[in-house]
């Protein structure tokens, strides 16, 4: 695949809230406390719409703000791939409930927020932006396969692309089903050319038999199995050190995505 650019990065999750503090952590400035992550409240969303948001929706454009304001990207005119393993299944579980009750009557408003590209569609009203979007889930290889589809639209069409990954914890009882612990969600803005707001290039292959790339902090590797959006965690990290690296990210069964990093 050729090369693609990163010029914009989005990150919160437990004790890395946004780019600047966990940039420091991840190349080992600082320790890493997996303190909670605050309540997010995306500035780009609307008052009105912001309420109707849920946990999951505000994790999604929180990061993907972030990526795009430091990409210094039109918002307007950037395509966007959301990739979530489980999408918001606080609005499921509660959709469940409310079926399984006397009065099966389902919110308008749960209904709307339940759908998997929810995030996407938000994002399309906050930023006005009539550009490609795609939502889409491979369990615990989303954000592999989140990054192939935006570099792939980046190789083939050009422009700039914003991927956001995210996942958030289940609640009971589909939380003993799919055990997740903690919040995640990181955003890239990857683009063909360079520019002055790129700080790697990468290339992606897909390989076979791989084993895929850990990380030697303890607290970092628990939240990168945790978490099917963490799986980003060691190409965030090879982000923040500005290094050169080999990475291998889980992908299909037997498949694995085999990323290049280089600084530029």
């Amino acid at each position: 695949m050729n090369e693609i650019h990163i010029s914009g990065i989005g990150l919160a999750a437990p004790g890395l809230a946004g780019w600047e503090e966990g940039q420091r952590c991840l190349a080992g400035e600082t320790d890493y406390e997996a303190t909670s992550l605050p309540r997010l409240t995306p500035e780009i969303l609307p008052p009105n719409e912001r309420r109707r948001t849920s946990p999951i929706m505000r994790l999604a454009l929180a990061v993907a703000y972030e990526a795009a304001q430091n990409a210094e990207a039109d918002l307007a005119e950037l395509a966007s791939v959301f990739a979530s393993a489980s999408g918001d299944m606080d609005i499921i579980h509660a959709i469940c409930e409310t079926l399984a009750s006397s009065d099966p009557a389902i919110s308008p408003t749960q209904f709307h927020n339940s759908v998997h590209n929810a995030p996407a569609g938000y994002w399309s009203i906050a930023s006005k932006s009539r550009a490609p979007s795609t939502s889409l889930s491979a369990f615990d290889a989303s954000f592999a396969a989140g990054l192939m589809e935006a570099a792939t639209q980046v190789g083939l069409e050009g422009g700039s692309v914003l991927l956001a990954a995210y996942d958030v914890p289940p609640p009971f009882p589909i939380s003993e089903a799919r055990p997740v612990r903690e919040p995640f969600g990181c955003a890239l803005v990857l683009t063909q050319e360079a520019s002055a707001a790129s700080s790697a290039c990468l290339t992606l292959e897909l390989v076979k038999d791989q084993e895929e790339t850990v990380l030697d902090h303890a607290g970092l590797e628990a939240l990168r199995r945790d978490n099917p959006a963490a799986r980003a965690l060691p190409l965030l990290k090879a982000l923040a050190e500005g290094a050169t690296a080999r990475l291998v990210l889980p992908y299909l069964p037997g498949r694995q995505l085999l990323v290049e990093c280089v600084p530029c």
